[in-house]
């Protein structure tokens, strides 16, 4: 009996102990830093590594308060416990027409001042 209860505590207490703190953005990348808003998606990313992400789509909604995992080349992954995610960064942060702009999953977003 002691042997089971101990499994299931374990069990129980695994996924608050693979949780990972936030990264900080890098400083190579503090261009990602900001309020980025398009089309049915927002992303908010803090220099500390915390990430908003807000998506409407068909069907399904999603409000999201997420932690920063690393980047891997221009693209950024999060997660929470043990669901990751990536978000896949055609085009990195850049200056366009005065506005700072990147598109995330086949978004364009313009960053918020």
């Amino acid at each position: 009996m002691h042997l089971l209860r101990t499994l299931i505590l374990s069990a129980c207490l695994l996924p608050l102990a693979a949780q990972a703190d936030p990264v900080p953005v890098p400083p190579e990348k503090m261009a990602y830093v900001g309020d980025w808003q398009g089309k049915d998606m927002r992303i908010q990313m803090a220099k500390d590594g915390k990430v908003k992400y807000k998506r409407n789509q068909p069907g399904k909604n999603l409000d999201l308060s997420v932690d920063l995992q690393g980047f891997s080349g221009d693209n950024f992954d999060v997660g929470v416990f043990l669901v990751r995610s990536t978000f896949v960064v055609s085009k990195p942060p850049h200056r366009e027409n005065g506005k700072w702009t990147m598109t995330v999953d086949g978004v364009e977003l313009t960053r918020v001042d």
